[in-house]
């Protein structure tokens, strides 16, 4: 076995791409982020869309820099990115325009529609997906109900890290984590679900075989190494390509522990607990949550909760106000004002693709009675207690659905970077929060990659290299009554 490996990780997230390389060696990871691009995507004729060729330009000029900076030679590379989205290819191999973004309007209406043909508790007892309007399912189901052309002449249907992995290998395939959040999918044969796909009038035929994380789908394309410089020997794999799957790999949870939870934590705040079986009953769908697939064999039970969007959002429109603030000065004034003035419901619908966050935010105070918030600390405030007062919901549900009390919440991803929220977390919870790494969803694309090539045994292993090679940071529970009775107004 090699002392050291090198891997190139691309991790897509809604707001932003990066080409990462890291190298393994000595029981340690060390990652250097080669090259960050804009992934935003854009609405044309009416259409919000991933603007897939700008992403793939990009991906390749972060190719071009990693052999640049690091030699042609990579042991393997994967990509990563968000679920639920898709592209359609040709029988030829052609991609039929961009991938729609889940947030387009093509999905209003649509649960309604699929429930007229089969029933939501059947939908949720078929697959243990939780229901939110943009999963795959009703995307596809708007493209039947309009008689979408594209349909005449499509042969395969991507998500979006497949997509990306085949305009670098030339290899259709579903990586099996992605297609989990399709709501397609039997969570315990662990493929397409036949019966409901029938039921809804889906094209099964667009729909490839799965595949498990950590499969090698081929080299890389000829032509894309002579552009890059990578040599063209170099694997590309399935990591978990959903980039929460990849996330939970690098949780840094110690062997033997017991009762632990996960955040990861970024536009989308993913809470939830790693299980080895589905959990689907009537209680897990009263609480809506999901049962996605994970690496090694494990199943993500989890609930999707609208995140740092929130604060994204608010930002963009500060910005096209004229005021440019960044995420840090932004913080901190929510730091120094009033604690426990308002709140708002954050699964309110409205603040899914709102036109303006910062007056969605205001109105939703306003119409519940409460102080409408108006600096820019005071409404980042009320955000940001208003998640942590979700958070508490969601993981007493968890605890209370797996008849357990958690003992430590371990909160990964770029939201770990708002240490504000963390402590609020910790204090709305009542739960030790350990913190970290920031780029668990490089990370683990990373840990599955070496485990593919034998450069690692297991995710026990890789877990704990990770919490060898970054710095955890812990928040404990404070002010917790203050907590009790803001929540329960």
């Amino acid at each position: 076995m090699k002392d050291n490996y090198r891997f190139v990780a691309f991790d897509l997230g809604a707001e932003s791409g990066r080409a990462v390389v890291a190298t393994l060696q000595g029981g340690k990871i060390e990652l250097t982020e080669v090259h960050r691009f804009r992934t935003e995507g854009l609405v044309m004729l009416g259409t919000r869309q991933w603007d897939l060729a700008r992403i793939y330009e990009e991906m390749e000029a972060g190719l071009r820099k990693c052999a640049g900076e690091f030699g042609p030679d990579f042991d393997a590379i994967a990509i990563d990115t968000w679920g639920v989205d898709f592209g359609l290819l040709a029988k030829d191999g052609t991609l039929l325009g961009n991938p729609v973004a889940y947030r387009d309007k093509r999905c209003e209406g649509m649960q309604e529609y699929a429930f007229s043909k089969v029933p939501r508790e059947a939908i949720y007892k078929a697959t243990g997906i939780q229901f939110l309007p943009f999963n795959t399912v009703y995307q596809l189901l708007s493209l039947v109900k309009a008689q979408s052309p594209l349909l005449d002449v499509a042969d395969s249907l991507l998500m979006m890290g497949d997509l990306l992995a085949y305009c670098f290998s030339g290899v259709q395939a579903c990586e099996y984590s992605n297609a989990s959040t399709t709501q397609m999918l039997d969570p315990w044969k662990r493929t397409w679900n036949d019966d409901l796909i029938a039921r809804l009038g889906l094209p099964r035929d667009l729909l490839p075989d799965l595949v498990e994380p950590g499969t090698i789908l081929g080299p890389i394309l000829p032509d894309v190494a002579a552009r890059t410089g990578i040599n063209p020997k170099t694997p590309i794999i399935a990591p978990g390509t959903h980039d929460t799957a990849s996330a939970v790999v690098a949780v840094p949870v110690a062997a033997g522990t017991e009762n632990w939870a996960y955040m990861s934590s970024g536009t989308w705040s993913l809470l939830g607990a790693e299980l080895d079986e589905p959990l689907v009953t009537d209680e897990t769908l009263a609480h809506d949550f999901t049962n996605e697939g994970g690496v090694g064999g494990k199943i993500r039970f989890l609930k999707n909760i609208i995140g740092l969007w929130l604060i994204q959002e608010c930002r963009r429109t500060w910005e096209r106000e004229g005021h440019t603030i960044e995420y840090g000065p932004l913080t901190r004034e929510a730091a120094d004002s009033p604690a426990f003035v308002s709140k708002i419901d954050v699964d309110d619908p409205r603040l899914m693709a709102p036109d303006n966050m910062v007056e969605t935010i205001q109105t939703l105070c306003r119409e519940t009675g409460q102080p409408v918030p108006e600096t820019h600390g005071a409404v980042v405030r009320c955000a940001l207690e208003s998640l942590a007062v979700r958070y508490r919901k969601a993981l007493r549900a968890v605890d209370g659905m797996l008849d357990r009390k958690t003992e430590v919440l371990h909160i990964i991803g770029g939201g770990t970077q708002n240490k504000l929220l963390s402590q609020m977390t910790a204090d709305a919870c009542n739960v030790k929060v350990v913190t970290g790494p920031v780029e668990a969803t490089t990370l683990g694309n990373v840990a599955v990659q070496a485990m593919s090539v034998g450069a690692l045994g297991s995710m026990q292993e890789a877990r704990d290299v990770i919490a060898n090679s970054f710095e955890l940071e812990t928040f404990t529970p404070q002010n917790t009554a203050a907590w009790d009775e803001f929540s329960a107004r």
